[in-house]
């Protein structure tokens, strides 16, 4: 009885500490282009192809790469597809921050995922949501209102409407990696998941980083001989995705859903906080209230779903090898 609740407890330290890394990626990002003016694109692409270098030779240490070709054997539609959308939200949460600024991109993509996650189980199970669920839908379609009306005032950025359109393309990319990964989160240990998700989403994103720097195509600069933008780079790629993806998936086997839900909510109260901090970001009333409704929403989204099982008991899931069907 002692072993399920401190596992539990574990996962939801784990998430929690992944949903601080991601909050403090859009500030990162920041800091690298007042450095040296690369691509959202090229900077994606570093992140993603850093962190399936660090993933791949973590496999090859602990002798796992045949869970790596498993999954790909057993599952190569899904696997891919996950890694796709996973590499899509990341490059347009980052034109995002670009954009509108840390805080608005953060606050918008996080906070329309779940919504969109809420409608479509609805849909998926044909059933109206329960009046709980319909408060939580207003409260964040409100607050993503109001977040959105700010996007042109102050500090928020150069291009709000357009940065506000890509937050909203990044949470809708976001809930589709959510809906298709479960599956596979179900079966698949996290190192291999994340290993596999990132080498695909690294495939997609490194030509286009790449394409990104040629003229006419933006011209950016493609590498930093600044030592300060390479340990940025090395922070986004081992802590931002590689760390973070891992903690995630570790901690989705013993942590239910509405709980993760609820741990993630320190992405963006971290994002807002560092933001403000380092970035002098402001976002007036209207905003902080916004945000303070999409928080409130996503947290009332976490309590107002039943709390459901551990997507696999801990016990049918080594940490570093894939659960087939038959041990489930």
């Amino acid at each position: 009885m002692t072993q399920q609740p401190r596992a539990a407890r574990i996962g939801l330290l784990q998430i929690s500490v992944a949903g601080v890394l991601w909050g403090t990626g859009g500030l990162v990002v920041q800091l690298v282009r007042e450095t040296t003016p690369m691509s959202v694109l090229t900077i994606s692409a570093y992140r993603m192809l850093i962190a399936a270098v660090v993933l791949l030779a973590a496999a090859v240490a602990l002798r796992r790469l045949p869970d790596v070709r498993r999954l790909l054997r057993e599952r190569p539609g899904l696997a891919v597809a996950v890694g796709l959308a996973t590499a899509t939200y990341q490059a347009l949460y980052f034109a995002s921050v670009v954009a509108v600024g840390v805080t608005v991109a953060t606050v918008v993509s996080l906070g329309l995922a779940p919504v969109l996650l809420t409608v479509g189980e609805a849909v998926h199970a044909r059933r109206r949501p329960d009046t709980a669920r319909l408060l939580v839908l207003v409260a964040a379609l409100s607050g993503l209102l109001l977040v959105s009306s700010t996007a042109g005032l102050g500090s928020t950025g150069p291009h709000p409407v357009l940065g506000v359109l890509a937050a909203i393309g990044s949470g809708t990319a976001y809930a589709l990696t959510t809906t298709m990964g479960r599956p596979l989160a179900q079966t698949t240990s996290p190192l291999a998941l994340t290993t596999t998700t990132t080498a695909v989403g690294a495939v997609a994103l490194v030509p286009l980083g790449l394409l990104s720097g040629l003229d006419g195509l933006g011209g950016s600069p493609l590498v930093s001989s600044d030592p300060g933008v390479l340990a940025l780079l090395l922070y986004l790629g081992v802590m931002t995705m590689a760390l973070a993806y891992g903690l995630l998936y570790a901690g989705l086997r013993t942590t239910t859903g509405s709980a993760a839900v609820i741990a993630t909510l320190l992405e963006p109260v971290t994002a807002a906080v560092m933001a403000a901090l380092l970035l002098d970001e402001r976002l007036g009333a209207p905003g902080i209230a916004g945000t303070a409704l999409i928080l409130l929403a996503v947290a009332g989204l976490g309590r107002a779903i039943p709390g459901d099982p551990p997507l696999v008991p801990p016990q049918d899931l080594p940490q570093d090898r894939i659960a087939t069907p038959e041990r489930q």
